[in-house]
């Protein structure tokens, strides 16, 4: 092989340059670099590039070949022809899988899109507060009756017994014209050591008189078994001077309520009976007070205030009023709480 060595080659003549003759290969050996300071015509130009995935792509292509839209991806060709662009969109729905646990972010959900719904199942009754580091947690169930507690600061709350001295309304209603009124043994709550019935108690008759008695349950039928029971009450006139007081022990062991001269025309009238140890071994002591007005036959004022107590060794669950003597309740309302 014949070899020249120069550093410039010029035309001999004008301006044109031939480096071999069609169908000759000109090769640039490696290492060897051509530097183009001017036009370079008759080569591949930009608007022929191609392009490969890796560089053992055996066939190169333009770029709306080479990409392929996947799934819920579209692409989209823009200023065909012009300055043209490749635009990849979203479509469709993206499966739960296909995103990221660390992707969902507070950011990512709008403001009150979760609903009861979507939330996890919990514990029926169990209420949702934080822990000391900040964290959700559940205040568990608690017991009929408890309350919800603060533990203060760093704690969640709790359910525990009201403290002492707090009434809890155990039961309430109103009942029609009837000739007693029956609490029984569910009413009476062991957890609490005092109960107190309020009754609003109204006659249905005009009987001068007639009373209530009060009778405890001995375990299979109602006795009036009361011992040590004494009944007191105050009565004022419009007649008399000064009031007239009656009183004494009811030998027949009944706890005596209501009054004569109690008649249907003196509306609804208060009586308090508070019942001490009722669901416990120990003695029972059982309270009543009664405020009261009536009128009588010559529509004088009558102003009533009576009072008693009793107490019975045996076991007591359940409590009665009877009317007697041809006095009957009216609609009576009545409530019963138990106190610490």
């Amino acid at each position: 092989m014949s070899q020249i060595e120069v550093d410039k080659v010029i035309p001999q003549s004008g301006t044109a340059l031939q480096v071999g003759e069609s169908g000759d290969t000109i090769t640039i050996p490696a290492g060897a670099t051509i530097t183009n300071n001017g036009t370079a015509t008759g080569f591949d130009t930009d608007t022929n590039d191609k392009v490969k995935v890796s560089s053992n792509d055996t066939t190169p292509g333009f770029l709306n070949g080479k990409l392929v839209a996947g799934t819920n991806i579209s692409l989209t060709e823009g200023s065909d022809g012009g300055n043209e662009t490749l635009t990849a969109a979203l479509t469709g729905t993206i499966a739960t899988a296909q995103i990221a646990d660390a992707n969902v972010t507070t950011a990512k959900i709008a403001d009150d899109a979760i609903t009861l719904a979507k939330m996890a199942p919990g514990t029926d009754g169990n209420i949702i507060s934080y822990d000391a580091s900040g964290n959700p947690v559940a205040v568990a169930t608690g017991s009929a009756g408890q309350i919800l507690t603060s533990a203060g600061t760093g704690a969640p709350p709790t359910f525990a017994d009201a403290s002492g001295g707090d009434y809890v309304k155990l039961s309430s209603g109103t009942t029609g014209s009837v000739s007693q009124l029956l609490f029984s043994n569910s009413v009476f709550d062991s957890n609490y050591s005092t109960h107190i019935i309020e009754l609003n108690l109204t006659s249905s008759s005009n009987s001068d008189s007639g009373y209530v008695d009060m009778f405890y349950d001995d375990a299979s039928t109602f006795s009036s078994g009361f011992t040590n029971c004494t009944s007191i009450s105050l009565q004022m006139n419009s007649s008399n001077s000064s009031p007239e007081m009656s009183g004494g022990e009811e030998n027949n062991g009944v706890m005596r309520i209501a009054t004569d001269g109690w008649r249907s025309n003196a509306g609804p009238q208060p009586i308090i009976i508070e019942c001490h140890n009722m669901r416990t071994d120990d003695v029972k002591y059982f309270y009543w007070r009664a405020l009261h007005f009536n009128m009588d036959a010559n529509q004088r004022l009558i102003v009533n205030y009576g009072g008693g107590s009793a107490r019975t060794v045996s076991t007591t669950s359940s409590l009665k009023f009877a009317s007697q003597n041809g006095w009957n309740f009216g609609e009576t309302k009545y409530a019963v709480y138990g106190v610490k």
